[in-house]
């Protein structure tokens, strides 16, 4: 396997300041918010990993589903041709299932490159290690930092067809109109032939999703309460996590699962150097989880630019890997 690391490609990381600013920024707005980028430290990849896990939390199994049993079909429906491309994820984690995908890729002699963008260094040094062992002849081009600035990285790196792969339903955890907006500034990335692969959470019963996050193990809760412990450790903030819990509800109408904390009493929480006053009850917006119908995901395409070749389901359509291409 062929990496290029940090000494081959420059490495962009928050900076403790601009972590200060948004944290600050965030915790001022009225409702008070923190952004859920910043959940994934050391700890929060531990914990995410543990989320995925839980019996509760059906989506990485109905994702997995559809890449373990229908990569032939995505094959086919990218329209590669012959073509040599490359294939980039975003917020690549630890590419649970889109190793299956360049698995076939690679056992059926397709020629291409796997670029996984991923906030997170530590999760990228792991998927390495684990690719090498795997799939010793990938040619492998790890990039961290941010979506579109790691993106445009990738373009500059090659000029081959790409396949952006956005998986795991992680365009729920933006609102609608944020996603539709993100979607348009993924297409004004992309060139004609291009293709846009996006996992969706459909809407469904709305038991079942709200367990998927309120997980009677309390994996989810400390998953939230750790990015206060992270604020904690890396801005000399004074939050004492027992005074917070976490509460999660989910709307069927709207198709948004969102999770706050909720503060359980008045208290003055200092965070770089400033004073954030919290009232007994005020909660902090922490994440929402937004879910689509099919009629949604195909409007959403078509608006931002793209055209909507195809749906791939899990056995149960409980989740939908859409393909969306760029003409």
């Amino acid at each position: 396997m062929k990496i290029q690391l940090a000494e081959d490609l420059p490495i962009d990381n928050h900076s403790k300041s601009d972590f200060c600013k948004d944290v600050l920024e965030g915790l001022k707005q009225n409702p008070k918010k923190l952004s859920s980028k910043y959940f994934y430290d050391k700890q929060g990849d531990k914990l995410f990993q543990k989320i995925m896990e839980m019996p509760e939390y059906y989506l990485t199994n109905c994702e997995l589903d559809i890449f373990q049993n229908k990569s032939n079909i995505i094959t086919e429906s990218l329209q590669l041709q012959g073509q040599a491309f490359d294939i980039i994820e975003l917020g690549s984690g630890d590419a649970t299932k889109s190793k299956y995908l360049l698995k076939f890729l690679s056992e059926n002699n397709f020629d291409f490159n796997y670029m996984p963008i991923d906030i997170s260094g530590n999760i990228l040094h792991e998927l390495q290690r684990n690719l090498e062992i795997e799939m010793p002849d990938l040619t492998v081009i790890p990039l961290e930092g941010e979506y579109f600035e790691m993106l445009e990285k990738a373009s500059g790196i090659s000029a081959r067809k790409k396949i952006v792969l956005f998986l795991g339903a992680n365009i729920g955890n933006m609102n609608k109109q944020e996603a539709f907006q993100f979607c348009k500034d993924i297409r004004a990335k992309l060139n004609a032939g291009d293709v846009f692969l996006v996992g969706f959470d459909l809407k469904k019963n709305p038991q079942t999703i709200l367990d998927a996050y309120n997980d009677p193990a309390g994996i989810t809760a400390a998953f939230n309460l750790n990015l206060l412990a992270r604020i904690n450790r890396e801005l000399d903030a004074d939050f004492t996590i027992e005074n917070f819990r976490h509460y999660q509800n989910y709307e069927p109408d709207s198709g948004a699962c969102r999770s706050f904390l909720v503060s359980l009493k008045n208290q003055v929480v200092t965070v770089c150097d400033e004073r954030i006053l919290f009232d007994e009850n005020e909660f902090i917006d922490m994440e929402v989880s937004q879910k689509y119908s099919v009629e949604e995901i195909g409007q959403m395409g078509e608006a931002a630019g793209f055209h909507v070749a195809e749906n791939i389901y899990d056995s149960k359509k409980w989740f939908v890997d859409s393909i969306w291409y760029v003409s």
